[in-house]
C-alpha cells in the first residue's frame, strides 16, 4: 500500500472502476517526478526488475530465455518510464510500453532522448487496450496496473484478447499477505493488524471525500480464480526471497520484513486456448 500524502486521509472503502482509474491517473501524474528520483537508480534506465526485492528478468527468465525474445512482440502494461521495455528491446524484442500516467511516460521519453534504445510509448487504460486482437506474443506488468484496478478480470480478458494463441502474461504485485500487516518497513510492520480476508479497497481521499489514490486487495485464491476467469492457465507463482545484497528500504519493503514474509507475488500465466 502507498505512503499517505500529507494532504490526504487513508481509509478503507469501496471504489469502482471509474473512481479508481481517475484517482490513480492523477496520483501517478503528480508523483511521477518524486518516484523516478527516489527509485530511478534502483530500476535503472533499461533493467527489467520485477519488484522491490530486485529480482531481475535476466536471472528469472519468467518470460523465457533472453535469446528467445528476439523478434517477439511484447506489451508492457503499467510501464512507468518503460525501463523493462528498453531491456526487452535490447534483447531484440519489439516492445510497446503502455501506462495510464502521461507524466510517467514523459519520464520514459526523457530517458530515451538520452539513450540509443527507443520504444513506442502509449497512454491508455489497461481495461481498454487500444490494440487489435492477437497483436502480441508476450505481455508483462511489473507492479503496474493490476494492483490499482477494480475489475482485474476485465484487464486479464483484454490481455487475453491482444495475445496470440499460447501467449504468456507475467505480472507482479504486492503479495496479498502484506495486506494483513501495517505498511511499515521496521518492527512495527511485523504484527498482524487487519484481516487478510477483508477485500475492502485501500483509499486515500481529500477533504471532500474524493479518492486520490486507490489499491484493490485480493487474496491469493482470488487472484488465481481471476487468472482462470480471464482465460489463462497459471503456470507458476513466484514469491521472491529477499537477497543479501539488497539493503535498501522501499516503502513497506525492507530487508527486515523481506527475510520473514513475502513482499511480492509474480503470476506466470499462459493463454488458455482450450475450447
Amino acid at each position: 500500500m502507498n505512503m499517505v500524502d500529507e494532504d490526504s486521509t487513508a481509509t478503507r472503502r469501496d471504489a469502482d472502476t471509474t473512481e479508481s482509474a481517475r484517482a490513480n491517473r492523477g496520483w501517478w501524474d503528480r508523483n511521477a517526478d518524486e518516484y523516478q528520483v527516489e527509485h530511478g537508480s534502483f530500476l535503472g534506465d533499461d533493467r527489467f526488475v520485477w519488484g522491490p526485492e530486485g529480482l531481475d528478468e535476466v536471472e528469472a527468465e519468467l518470460l523465457g530465455p533472453p535469446e528467445d525474445l528476439a523478434g517477439k512482440d511484447v506489451l508492457e502494461i503499467g510501464a512507468g518510464a518503460a525501463q523493462c521495455s528498453r531491456w526487452l528491446a535490447a534483447q531484440g524484442a519489439r516492445p510497446v510500453a503502455m501506462d495510464l500516467s502521461h507524466r510517467q511516460l514523459q519520464h520514459g521519453q526523457r530517458i530515451q532522448d538520452g539513450g540509443a534504445t527507443t520504444v513506442p510509448l502509449v497512454q491508455a487504460d489497461a481495461g481498454v487496450l487500444p490494440f487489435l486482437d492477437g497483436s502480441f506474443d508476450l505481455a508483462c506488468s511489473a507492479y503496474g496496473a493490476l494492483p490499482f484496478v477494480a475489475d482485474q478480470v476485465k484487464v486479464l480478458r483484454e490481455v487475453h484478447r491482444v495475445l496470440r494463441p499460447g501467449g504468456r502474461f507475467v505480472f507482479s504485485l504486492t503479495h496479498p499477505i502484506r495486506w494483513a500487516f501495517p505498511d511499515e518497513p521496521g518492527p512495527e510492520g511485523l504484527s498482524v493488524s487487519a484481516s487478510y480476508f477483508d477485500r475492502t479497497p485501500y483509499v486515500e481521499q481529500d477533504d471532500d471525500g474524493r479518492a486520490v489514490y486507490v489499491e484493490h486487495h485480493r487474496t491469493i485464491g482470488d487472484r488465481v480464480r481471476d487468472v482462470v476467469a480471464g482465460g489463462f492457465r497459471l503456470v507458476d507463482l513466484v514469491e521472491p526471497e529477499w537477497p543479501a545484497w539488497n539493503t535498501q528500504e522501499w516503502g513497506g519493503w525492507s530487508p527486515l520484513r523481506g527475510n520473514l514474509i513475502p513482499g511480492s507475488a509474480i503470476f506466470v500465466c499462459e493463454r488458455d486456448d482450450r475450447a
